[in-house]
Parts: C-alpha cells; sequence; structure tokens
C-alpha cells in the first residue's frame, strides 16, 4: 500500500511516527505532505532528515488536493478536519488521528467532516464522539504516540550529556502555547527546584512562530540555569523528556493524560496568560473554548493556582505519588485507552484489512 500522511502542523509528527515505522516494517510505502505556510521549511526538514522521513511540500490545501488526486494514495491520515474529501475519495480511503488527548473542544468537533474511519484513543472518548457523530466510523485503538516509551525503544535524554545530574529527581514543565502558564513563571524560578533538574519542553509553536517572543525570551534566561534543559525547535517530541521526567508541571495539555499514563505524578497549573483576545469583554470566547471541556481532568493531579505553591507541592507529590495513582489509571482508561503498546499495530491491521472497493 501507499499510505500518505498530512502534516499539517510538525506536532503533529510524534503521533504519525509510530505508525509510520510500523507500515514501513510491514513493507508498506510511506509519504508526508507539509505545508509551506505552517512550518519552517528548514527546522522541519532537519527532523524529517534525521527521522529518515520522505516529505513533499505543499503550499496549501489546494495544492494538497491535486497532489493526493495525481498521487492517489491507498490511505491518506490526516491530524486535522479535511475540506476536500468527497474529492479525495474518489481514489483515497482516509483516516483522522488526533495528535493529542486534550480536553479542547475542537478535539471532537474537527470529526464534522467524516473520513473513512477516526481512530479513537478511550472508551469514554469513543462513547462521547459517537453521541456527536452517530453514523460515523470510530475505531478505538489506543494512543499511538506513547508506543514508543511503553514498548521500551524510547532511550530518553543522556542527562550527564546535557549538563544534568542522573542522581537527581527530575521535573519535566511542558507548558502549552494557549493558554499558557509559561510566561506566569519568574524569570529565575529554576534558583526555587536547584535540587531538582529541569526540562522544559515548550509547545513547537512557542518556539517556531514570532508572535511568541516574550515566551522564547523566558525559555532564553531559563536555559542559563545549570540545572535546566530547554528543548530545541528540533526536539519535536515529548517522549525522551518523559522517559526522563518523575513530575509533570502542565495547564491545559495533552500531556497531562500522557503523562498520568505512564503511572507518574502530574500538578496541573491553573495559573495562565491568555492572548487579549480572551481577555476583558472578550472572557467569554475562552469560556466558550476552554471553560465548557467534554473532557474534565480536574481530579487528575495535584492543582495550583499560583506559581509559589509549587515550591512546595513539587516534593509533596513526588513524596506521595499514590495520592492521584487511582484516579490515574482511570484517566488513562477513559481516555488515551489501552497501554500495551500496540496502538500502532492494530492502526496497521486495520488498514490490511478493510475491504477492497
Amino acid at each position: 500500500m501507499l499510505i500518505f500522511f498530512d502534516t499539517l502542523n510538525v506536532y503533529y509528527l510524534p503521533q504519525y511516527v509510530p505508525i509510520i515505522q510500523e507500515l514501513k516494517k510491514q513493507g508498506h510505502s510511506v509519504k508526508l505532505v507539509c505545508y509551506h505556510e505552517r512550518n519552517e521549511k528548514d527546522v522541519v526538514q532537519q527532523i524529517f532528515n534525521k527521522l529518515d522521513l520522505e516529505c513533499l511540500w505543499v503550499n496549501d490545501d489546494s495544492e494538497a488536493e491535486t497532489l493526493y488526486l495525481a498521487q492517489k494514495p491507498d490511505w491518506i491520515f490526516f491530524g486535522n478536519k479535511c475540506t476536500y474529501l468527497d474529492s479525495i475519495h474518489q481514489y483515497s480511503k482516509t483516516a483522522q488521528l488526533g495528535h493529542g488527548i486534550g480536553p479542547k473542544p475542537s478535539y471532537y468537533h474537527k470529526s464534522i467532516t467524516p473520513m473513512t474511519v477516526r481512530f479513537i484513543e478511550g472508551s469514554l472518548r469513543l462513547a462521547k464522539i459517537k453521541e456527536f457523530y452517530p453514523d460515523d466510523n470510530f475505531v478505538q485503538v489506543g494512543f499511538s504516540k506513547l508506543d514508543p516509551i511503553i514498548n521500551h525503544q524510547e532511550p530518553g535524554l543522556d542527562l550527564d550529556k546535557i549538563g544534568l545530574d542522573s542522581n537527581k529527581k527530575t521535573i519535566l514543565y511542558a507548558p502549552t502555547f494557549n493558554p499558557s502558564s509559561l510566561e506566569c513563571f519568574p524569570d529565575n524560578w529554576p534558583k526555587d527546584f536547584a535540587d531538582y533538574n529541569i526540562l522544559i519542553k515548550p509547545h513547537s509553536l512557542t518556539q517556531m512562530r514570532d508572535k511568541f517572543k516574550n515566551q522564547q525570551l523566558k525559555l532564553k534566561k531559563w536555559s542559563a540555569f545549570s540545572n535546566v534543559y530547554v528543548a530545541s525547535a528540533e526536539d519535536i517530541s515529548l517522549l525522551p523528556f518523559m522517559q526522563n521526567a518523575d513530575i509533570l508541571l502542565s495547564e491545559a495539555s495533552s500531556t497531562l493524560f500522557e503523562f498520568s499514563a505512564l503511572a507518574k505524578p502530574v500538578i496541573v497549573c491553573n495559573f495562565f496568560k491568555l492572548k487579549w483576545s480572551y481577555r476583558g469583554i472578550f472572557h467569554f470566547r475562552f469560556v466558550k473554548r476552554f471553560g465548557k471541556d467534554n473532557v474534565l481532568y480536574s481530579d487528575i493531579g495535584l492543582h495550583v493556582n499560583k506559581y509559589s505553591e509549587l515550591i512546595s507541592a513539587v516534593p509533596q507529590q513526588l513524596a506521595h505519588p499514590e495520592q492521584y495513582e487511582a484516579n490515574r489509571q482511570i484517566y488513562t482508561d477513559e481516555h488515551v485507552g489501552p497501554t500495551d503498546g500496540k496502538a500502532s499495530k492494530r492502526i496497521v491491521e486495520y488498514l490490511e484489512n478493510y475491504p477492497s472497493a
């Protein structure tokens, strides 16, 4: 089979790569389609080269559609909705794969255009999406992104090589870009956690887009501390960071679900800076998008309402990881799905066994 992966955003890659590797293992051909207007080509091309992935570049949706109609792949994977399904369904079958397990309603609404199949992670998410789209085809497989770490194929970071102390406990701070707690952390916060390694993995958009210059400035200041390693733009995958970390700090991010699935404690930062279009008289927009989430994560871990609370919360949670252990398992079952390391295998087997037209 020939399978294309529509890579609208580079941060889809960690979800795609385990499936791509399984497809290649089974002898199938794979190509990625990437968009000039959404990605910095030089940075992204370095990532593709490192992963030995073949990429075709297009300028926009129109060029992508033309490419798919010309190439006629057996399957096309999308990480988001697609507006020209009727056209490409003449020759190709389509699969939708969410790039995260976050609480945003967009997780569900991107299925408004029905693809041949959408692969779903956990049982509760499957039940919820079937309520919205009862006539569409959804198959629960788990979360492919976690397969390498569950299968012990992810070596993690070499802490000594990046200047950290392998004998210390390691904090992973993984803020998203919107809404983000990043600008609410002090410039010198690593000093408050001098007894820990700190891994900082910002969202790829934070590092690649000029409008996040204030966040980039914060990252530069933090990187100067000897107990800190800040991911580069080429560090596209969170898996190496999760492998090394003992605890996670984040806000409204899919990372909370992913890290919990590894049976490690998380702390939810309830403090974050809203962009101007979500503040003041526009706060209703924030409430509409984030305040009535389809997925609630209020008890996935300890919540803190301001930065200063982290100073005592981090050692407390590391000393008592069992406090939210039962909750983490429930969240994993309902939202992440089976953690047997076979999600990618189930996806590939589904493609291979799908009946021919």
